[in-house]
């Protein structure tokens, strides 16, 4: 073995043991920051079977050492399955309408050319620097003295349907379609709506599906826009029924756990079941630059 040959060996040695000690931190840093970031979720869930003497006892309980259904037995006995189905249908509706709406505007303004695309778009682009605290009256008087839909669930749904955010992020997946795969689904007679299901959605799912858990999410904490929307307390969401569980009893802390929990369930649902597409996106859209 000549010299070099001896050198390159050592280097891509120690490049291996330097690459293999790399990644044993990285993964101690992610389980790390796992462990942090569920603590949370773990502490609400078991909370939510402890007795009032383990949750308010100095020393913490770790573990419920005798597990109760009180906190879930008192929650039951307001409606809760009623605010968990307003909640649960307010972001879905908003999911599917927002995912439909914005992937066709962004195809629209990825593709198309029309007179005012640049202008609609730069419109666009500032309705995402506004937040919903300064729009929220004319909101308000929109969906009351226009759509007379105040204090319903569409009420909370349809200023959520034209996210500006989506429409963004589906004119950047749009815009890598190739204009060739266009043409070629124009040639073999497809119309535009043909071209839009068969050929622009697939290829924009990863979008969809990053877009879906974004706005599934945003929608259900979105607190402030229920709080003014909705007043009758059978319009509750669950969110907003928890708020106000909090202030009637301050100190029910297991209650408060236990709605806590229930809320939680429906948001890892979702992202488990978009998490394939969502890192898709990321990744795509990284790529992308």
């Amino acid at each position: 073995m000549s010299a070099n040959t001896a050198v390159k060996t050592k280097r891509s040695t120690d490049l291996t043991g330097t690459s293999t000690g790399y990644k044993i931190f990285a993964v101690v840093i992610l389980v790390l920051l796992a462990l942090f970031f569920l603590f949370p979720l773990y502490w609400i869930v078991t909370g939510s079977f402890k007795t009032a003497v383990e949750i308010n006892s100095k020393t913490p309980v770790w573990f419920p050492m005798e597990p109760t259904l009180e906190n879930y037995i008192k929650l039951f006995s307001h409606p809760a399955m009623k605010w968990l189905f307003n909640i649960i249908f307010i972001s879905a509706a908003a999911m599917v309408l927002t995912c439909l709406t914005a992937a066709l505007a962004g195809y629209a303004l990825a593709k198309k050319r029309f007179i005012g695309r640049g202008v609609l778009f730069t419109i666009i682009i500032c309705a995402m620097a506004l937040p919903k605290q300064v729009i929220v009256i004319p909101l308000l008087q929109e969906m009351t003295n226009i759509f007379h839909i105040n204090d319903t669930l569409w009420a909370v749904i349809l200023p959520t349907v034209g996210w500006p955010f989506g429409v963004f992020l589906m004119k950047q997946f749009s815009e890598t379609i190739p204009n060739e795969i266009l043409e070629a689904a124009r040639v073999d007679g497809a119309g535009e709506i043909r071209t839009f299901a068969t050929v622009v959605l697939p290829m924009i799912k990863p979008g969809i599906g990053a877009l879906a858990i974004f706005t599934f999410v945003n929608t259900w904490n979105d607190y402030f826009l229920q709080l003014v929307m909705l007043t009758s307390e059978d319009k509750w969401t669950l969110p907003l029924a928890i708020a106000n569980l909090q202030g009637e009893m301050s100190s029910d802390f297991g209650l408060i756990m236990a709605g806590a929990a229930l809320a939680a369930i429906p948001i890892v649902v979702v992202f488990i079941a978009f998490q394939k597409y969502f890192t898709q996106g990321i990744a795509m859209g990284a790529v992308k630059g």
